[in-house]
């Protein structure tokens, strides 16, 4: 069978093809052939710019010639380095003899020489994956991650004044402000966007084991230390880890996916939570005349973009613990694991991007039920005990908790009755009557502190 949306096994490649396809220029083979070409025409240039080396001669107009090879990349051009790589069974030579070919059509062949001088493999891999990844998130993932806290902070607004039962174990608790509740995700989101901030892109170029050897050899005078850290800093946009292996040590990879997997479990947290008001009919859905709930039962709206956010989050999570948990473990100077591994980033991501949009779509599709919400507070008055019994603390009343506790355990249900009847019987001043009397599960809200 041919691969379209039916055949394909990986539903990223299949059902989620559409949701998903902003990665492709990152994450696909064909990303990173363009993303490897990048690497080595940019470090072509830079070597260039080297006074020792005789490319000094080569002519700085031709540069932006190079650049429209990897800025023009396209399909075809990848598939004539996928036939090349049948022979070289090398997919980064590969790329190497593509661009030989292509300084042969800009009449350059003469320099082709210099094209991945002293490199290795990895100087080119670990050098354009950080960069596909960086461009990746900070182009398609993280405006989605943004997305979803102004949503959510929009609808705190709206709701800032809604006061909602509480659920702490699952049982009623003190009362509490919708718009809150959205708010404690909207600090914990932009809380990890700023610890995301923090975590370099690095890369690793050094040569077949991070020492220069081919480099120093060929070049002793050149001070390649220097040149790597000034070509990945300035000219790629990374940072350069100094002491490395053959390959880059990836810690600072690991830190970003398990960042990435605590962002995704702070929205699966959310997906849930959402879930169970909808359960408990505080959220109803908005409806579509031709979407089908149950295949059985006509009457059902089902919470399926939640369902499908936290299932795919949960997937992504999975390989973004693996990544961290595996790419900064290799055998001595290098072994090739970090290969395959790698080249599912995007799979990673992917599933990612669908759960941040079923998410979105998700609470677009929200509506309050103010009704459900004040019937759950009416029903609940046994949660001002708490506000009773503290009141009595302050005034020095004996043992309240306990006078609390045996009014509220001894009766099925404790009405606003139960506790006016509580009150009236206290030994205390008419003044700290009125007050306790003034709490109801609508205004034992608490500190408003979202405004």
């Amino acid at each position: 069978m041919d691969l379209n949306k039916l055949t394909a096994i990986s539903p990223i490649d299949g059902r989620y093809r559409e949701q998903v396809k902003e990665l492709i220029p990152y994450f696909s083979e064909f990303g990173l052939f363009k993303y490897r070409l990048l690497v080595e025409i940019e470090y072509f240039i830079a070597l260039c710019e080297i006074p020792l080396l005789q490319l000094k001669d080569f002519d700085n107009k031709r540069f932006n010639s190079l650049r429209e090879v990897y800025r023009n990349f396209s399909v075809k051009d990848a598939e004539i380095i996928k036939k090349i790589e049948q022979k070289t069974n090398h997919d980064v030579k590969a790329v190497e003899y593509f661009l030989k070919d292509k300084f042969s059509a800009l009449k350059i062949p003469e320099y082709a020489a210099f094209i991945h001088f002293g490199l290795t493999s990895q100087d080119i891999n670990n050098s354009a994956i950080p960069l596909a990844l960086k461009e990746g998130l900070n182009n398609s993932l993280l405006p989605l991650v943004d997305q979803i806290s102004t949503v959510l902070n929009n609808l705190a607004k709206r709701w800032k004044d809604v006061p909602m039962l509480a659920r702490t174990h699952g049982q009623p608790a003190s009362p509490t402000i919708l718009g809150k509740e959205l708010m404690v995700f909207v600090e914990r989101l932009n809380q990890q966007l700023e610890l995301l901030n923090q975590i370099p892109f690095s890369a690793k170029f050094g040569g077949a084991s991070g020492n220069f050897n081919a480099h120093h050899a060929a070049c002793p005078k050149i001070d390649w230390v220097k040149f790597a850290d000034k070509f990945v800093t300035a000219r790629l946009g990374l940072k350069r880890s100094r002491y490395t292996t053959q390959i880059e040590h990836y810690d600072n990879l690991a830190a970003l996916f398990d960042n990435l997997k605590r962002i995704n479990t702070i929205l699966i947290d959310l997906n849930r939570d959402m879930w169970q008001y909808i359960s408990m009919e505080y959220f109803q859905q908005k409806t579509k005349e031709s979407e089908v709930g149950s295949s059985t039962m006509p009457h059902k709206i089902n919470p399926i973009d939640f369902e499908n956010s936290e299932g795919n989050l949960g997937l992504a999570n999975a390989l973004f613990e693996h990544f961290a948990a595996k790419l900064p473990v290799s055998r001595l100077q290098r072994d090739l694991t970090d290969s395959t591994v790698l080249r599912n980033i995007g799979i990673s991501l992917a599933h990612t991007i669908v759960g941040y949009k079923s998410l979105i779509k998700g609470l677009d599709k929200i509506v309050l039920n103010e009704t459900a919400i004040k019937t759950d507070l009416e029903n609940n008055w046994v949660v001002v005990a708490e506000g009773i019994q503290t009141i009595l603390r302050r005034e020095g009343y004996p043992d309240p908790y306990e006078a609390l506790k045996t009014l509220t355990r001894t009766k099925e249900r404790i009405t606003k009755e139960h506790l006016m009847n509580f009150i009236d019987k206290l030994n205390v001043d008419e003044r700290v009557k009125k007050e306790l009397k003034s709490l109801t599960p609508f205004n034992y809200i608490g500190v408003k502190i979202f405004k």
